[in-house]
C-alpha cells in the first residue's frame, strides 16, 4: 500500500509539470570556467532523462553566492535546481557574514566530481616553482596579487593557509569566475591561480604544485605542495542541490535523472576529456556530505579567523 501511495503521488507530481516545461539550471559562477563547463556538460543527457529542455543560467559574483541565494528563493518545485562547487554551500555560510541563505535552505540532489586543485601561471610571468612564487612575494611584499574566484572560495582559501605557511603576503584580487581570471592573466592583471585542472591545457598554463596528496597522473612532472614543503591538500567537489522543501517525488525523479547523466558514455569522456574526476554520491549520501564539509570548514575559517567583514 505505501509503494502504491508513492506511485500515485509522483504519478500527480509528474502529471503537475509540463512535459516541455524548461528546468532551470542555476551555474552561481560566470561562463568559461570549470563549474559552467561540467553543467553545460550534464546539461542535454539530463534534459533527455527528465523529458524536459534544461536551461544553464549563470549568475555569477560574490564567491557564487548571488546566485546561491537566488535558487535559495526559487519555488520548491523541481523547475529550478542549483549546480554549485564547495564553495558557496559548505564554506561561504560560515565565511561570509549576512547571507541570506545557509546549507539549511537546499536539498542535495547528486554529487558528480571531485577535482584536483592546481597552483598555475601563465607561460609568460617566469613563475616556475613554489619557491619562484614565494621570492617574487617577498621581494614585491602586498603588491605581489593573486587571483580568486571570490573571497571565501577554495582558490581563496587555499592561498591564505599558503600564505600562512610561506610567512609571505599577497594581494587577494576577486573575479566572478575562472573565465574571468584567465582573461586577466591575459592582460597580465594576475600572475598566480589555485583552482581546477582542466584550465592548464584550455587556457595552456604552466602548473607550479597540485594540493593534492599525490602527484597527478595527467601532469607526473609536477610537483604536489607536500613535496615542496607546504601541507596543502584540497579539492573542489560539485553537484546538483534544490530549494528546500521540494517534493521527495520530484527529488528522486532529479536524482535518477543525475545517476543516468553521469553513466551516460558521452558525458564520462567529456569529464574525461575536461579532467574533472567523476565522483557520485546519491542525495542520502551527498547530504551527509555536504554538512560534514561544512562542518569542516567551519571549524577551519573559525580557527584561523579568516571571516569576512562583510
Amino acid at each position: 500500500m505505501r509503494k502504491m501511495r508513492a506511485a500515485l503521488v509522483a504519478a500527480l507530481v509528474m502529471a503537475a509539470v509540463p512535459a516541455q516545461a524548461q528546468v532551470q539550471m542555476i551555474v552561481n559562477f560566470a561562463a568559461g570556467g570549470p563549474t559552467d563547463i561540467v553543467a553545460r556538460l550534464m546539461q542535454n543527457e539530463m534534459g533527455a532523462a527528465l523529458g524536459q529542455p534544461v536551461v544553464v543560467r549563470n549568475v555569477a559574483g560574490a564567491g557564487g553566492t548571488i546566485g546561491t541565494a537566488e535558487a535559495a528563493r526559487a519555488r520548491p518545485d523541481g523547475q529550478t535546481v542549483l549546480f554549485s562547487p564547495v564553495g558557496p554551500m559548505a564554506i561561504q555560510p560560515h565565511f561570509r557574514r549576512g547571507l541570506s541563505y545557509g546549507l539549511e535552505n537546499f536539498a542535495a540532489i547528486c554529487q558528480v566530481a571531485d577535482s584536483p586543485v592546481v597552483m598555475m601561471t601563465p607561460k609568460t610571468s617566469g613563475l616556475r616553482t613554489v619557491a619562484d612564487v614565494v621570492a617574487r612575494a617577498r621581494a614585491q611584499g602586498t603588491g605581489f596579487p593573486f587571483a580568486s574566484t571570490g573571497a571565501g572560495s577554495i582558490p581563496h582559501i587555499s592561498n591564505v593557509a599558503f600564505m600562512r605557511l610561506a610567512n609571505i603576503e599577497m594581494n587577494h584580487v576577486p573575479y566572478r569566475g575562472s573565465g574571468e581570471v584567465m582573461l586577466a592573466f591575459q592582460q597580465g592583471q594576475v600572475q598566480l591561480f589555485t583552482d581546477q585542472t582542466l584550465l592548464i591545457r584550455q587556457y595552456d598554463l604552466h602548473p607550479i604544485a597540485f594540493l593534492t596528496e599525490r602527484r597527478n597522473p595527467d601532469f607526473p612532472d609536477v610537483p604536489t605542495m607536500r613535496e615542496q614543503g607546504y601541507d596543502l591538500v584540497y579539492t573542489i567537489w560539485s553537484g546538483l542541490y534544490v530549494p528546500a522543501g521540494t517534493p521527495e517525488p520530484v527529488m528522486a525523479r532529479l536524482e535518477a535523472a543525475c545517476d543516468r547523466t553521469m553513466r551516460n558514455a558521452e558525458v564520462v569522456a567529456g569529464m574525461n576529456r575536461v579532467a574533472q574526476p567523476i565522483l557520485y554520491r546519491n542525495r542520502t549520501e551527498f547530504a551527509a556530505f555536504s554538512r560534514s564539509e561544512g562542518e569542516k570548514f567551519r571549524s577551519l575559517i573559525e580557527a584561523a579567523g579568516l571571516r569576512s567583514a562583510e
